[in-house]
Formats: C-alpha cells, structure tokens, sequence
C-alpha cells in the first residue's frame, strides 16, 4: 500500500459517554502498515479519502470535490451506531502531493485490491468521479484472484463516463477504461442516466461493451429503482454475487444534492435509493461503495455531504437496518 494520511483526529467526534457512542468512537484510524501486517479482518469496514479534484478540473467540471472526504467524514462521525460488532477502520486520504494522476489512481487501485483480497469492505470518499476507475479495478481484481462469483459493478449517475483516454484520464474516463481493461469479465450497469449528459456516441459504445443502462426517464415511469429487480442482472443475483457501487452524487437531484460539480433538477431520490439499497443488500454480497463528486464549496448547509454521509452509513449498517 501507498502512504495515506491519517485523518484529522477532532473529525473523530464522541460524546465521552458510554450510553451515547458515535462513529467516531469506534472508527480507529490506522496505518497502511496495521493492514499490510493482518492476514485478514472479516467483518470490517475501511473508510479511505481522495482529496482530489484535479480529474474534475481536465473534464471541466466545477472544483470544490478535493475536500469532500473530511467533510463528509465530521458527519458522519457524529452519527449513532446501529451495532459495534464489526471492525471500523480509517485508512485516511490519499497523499497527492508530487505524484501525478496517472500514479495516484495506482496508488489507489493498489490499496482497494489489498484491502479486498483481506475480506475487508472498502467506503471511499472521492474527489473526482476518476477515482471510480481504481475503486472498481481494485474490487474486480481482488474478485477475479479469488475466482468468486461473477462480479457486478453498478454506477448510479446522469452520467455514462466512457469518454476516451486520447487526452488523457479525467473525471469521465472511468468505465471506458474499466470496460476495456475487464471486458466480459463482469457484469456493469449504469443507473439513473440523462439523455442530456451523454453523446449518442458514447451510449452506443458502452451498449456494444454489454453495458445495461437504466435511464432516469424509464425508472420513473416504472415507478422507481425497486422495478429494476424485475430486470434479469437483478433478479439472478445471490448473495455469493460481490458487487461494488460507484456512486457519483449527480445522479440526484438538484433540490437533493446541490453541492456537486454538475447538478440537474432532474435525478434520482435519496428514499428511493436507500430502499433500493436495503433490498439489494439481501440478495447480493456488497463489498464496496465509493460516492463521488461531493462539492462542499457549492453546497446548501451541508445538505450534499449530509447525503453522502446517510449513504454511507447505511451501507456500513447493511445488515442491521
């Protein structure tokens, strides 16, 4: 693993009262040499930051994501905790001083792979949406060492992100560099799309990579996300199935998630994605969940990096809630 910086300590809140723990009581920062020296934690949970928007930036996005990590982290450390019978690490942000991007998504590719081949459930907070890109190679590397089930990735977003890499890795080069790098080694969709976002182009090459798109205008129609259980990838699925979910935070809407490097009035809801969620988590193995785009500088009183942080508490609490 790569040096990683340790959180800032206060963002570890705690009441000093035993009748009233928080995340920030039982989430306990460690090194990347504490994970190097442990065969395996089962049953654990390992937060890790990306403080960096220079994706973003190369894509022309709007900047502010580089400190989505620790703000997303002060609140979701002072929330309550359903269980305390799991393992909760904090690896810290990735350092990205002096190394280029090319070397941090490395970096980072190298550390999720670790991470999952010790059975360890990875929780990232990007940063740009590029860090999907070594979150899920990380995951599906680890998945196809160990010969498991057919993996899933799922990306909910407005957006496809399979531009080419001709000039270079940015915020929308994720999945084009995942579906060449993995073709037909696992199953991908992309959930909540706009037709507004998206080139015709770029739609017809992740169909011809066997992408399944789910778009906004159809999940709606059909009342929302719990129809796509109807849908064959979904209703296959076993709990021997690991997935991973790259969650870019404008596949919500504005009046939802305003703090974001693009938002639209039209997406996705949070309720509608949490139930979603819950019913996923029954019927299929979820090792890891990365949110994206987090803008805290854009923001309206928190209100997006409150979101991000309820998104992943419950899927640090999948199987308690």
């Amino acid at each position: 693993m790569t040096q990683f910086k340790p959180s800032p300590q206060d963002l570890f809140f705690s009441k000093n009262d035993p009748a009233d723990k928080r995340l920030g009581d039982i989430f306990k920062s460690v090194s990347a040499q504490d994970l190097t020296e442990k065969s395996s934690i089962l049953d654990s949970f390992c937060i890790l930051g990306y403080p960096d928007d220079e994706g973003i930036k190369l894509n022309g996005g709007r900047l502010g994501a580089g400190s989505a990590p620790d703000t997303i982290r002060k609140i979701l450390y002072k929330m309550t905790p359903v269980t305390i019978k799991n393992q909760f690490l904090d690896l810290g942000n990735l350092n990205i001083e002096n190394v280029d991007l090319a070397c941090r998504h490395q970096f980072a590719q190298d550390t999720i792979a670790e991470l999952h081949q010790k059975k360890i459930r990875t929780l990232s907070f990007g940063g740009g949406h590029d860090y999907g890109y070594p979150d899920a190679s990380g995951f599906l590397k680890a998945c196809l060492n160990s010969k498991s089930s057919k993996p899933l990735v799922l990306n909910f977003d407005a957006h496809l992100d399979v531009r080419p890499t001709s000039n270079g890795f940015n915020s929308g080069t994720p999945f084009y560099r995942l579906l060449n790098e993995f073709e037909g080694q696992f199953e991908f969709a992309e959930i909540g799309i706009q037709p507004q976002c998206n080139s015709t182009q770029h739609r017809d090459w992740a169909l011809n990579k066997k992408a399944h798109l789910f778009n906004l205008k159809d999940i709606v129609l059909n009342n929302g996300l719990s129809s796509l259980f109807g849908h064959p990838l979904f209703s296959k699925l076993t709990k021997s199935t690991p997935v991973f979910i790259s969650f870019d935070i404008d596949c919500l809407s504005s009046t939802e998630a305003p703090g974001c490097s693009q938002s639209w009035v039209t997406g996705l809801k949070t309720q509608d994605y949490l139930q979603f969620f819950s019913k996923l988590s029954k019927q299929a193995d979820i090792r890891g969940l990365g949110i994206y785009e987090v803008s805290p500088p854009l923001d309206q009183n928190d209100q997006t990096s409150k979101t991000a942080a309820l998104i992943a508490y419950n899927y640090i609490f999948q199987d308690s809630l």
